[in-house]
């Protein structure tokens, strides 16, 4: 799969698509992309004279390989927005660094309507750099626009003791 279907695929746009290509979808597994270059905005700041490829822009990639495989498993998804809604088992081996091109493996453990769960690790050269179990909700893009009730309007009607 090459950018543009991904494209056609994830929400996501320049600066937050973080996969360049899918190598291959098998079952409910799937290989995904990354090229991590010097370009990428948040090496400016993380950090300085030793660029570092934030671990959450890492399982951010992950989630949004993982997108593309719920796609293609179950089409009712096509056009729902995937929200991460849980990271666990979260580890940063290895730091990743411009130039080095990260693969991602992740693996379908469960999918309901609306919940799907995922699997997998991250590898630069063979060696893993981060592995997790994700957590994705789906949900409709229209529910995006309406107005929630649960949550104060402005920061006004906080309560002082819960504000930060």
């Amino acid at each position: 799969m090459d950018i543009q279907e991904i494209r056609d695929t994830l929400p996501h746009r320049y600066p937050m698509l973080l996969v360049d290509r899918i190598l291959d979808i098998t079952g409910d597994s799937i290989i995904g992309i990354k090229n991590v270059t010097a370009n990428e905005p948040f090496f400016n700041g993380h950090f300085p004279g030793f660029p570092v490829m934030p671990g959450v822009m890492i399982i951010e990639a992950m989630a949004q390989v993982s997108g593309i495989l719920v796609a293609k498993l179950a089409p009712h998804t096509r056009g729902k927005l995937m929200y991460l809604a849980s990271i666990e088992e979260a580890k940063f081996r290895k730091p990743v660094v411009p130039g080095d091109q990260l693969r991602i493996e992740m693996k379908l453990i469960r999918l309901k309507h609306t919940v799907a769960k995922i699997k997998g690790v991250a590898s630069v050269n063979g060696q893993i750099v981060a592995e997790a179990s994700l957590m994705c909700k789906l949900t409709d893009r229209a529910s995006e626009s309406a107005p929630t009730t649960s949550a104060p309007a402005t920061p006004a009607e906080v309560p002082e003791h819960q504000m930060a």
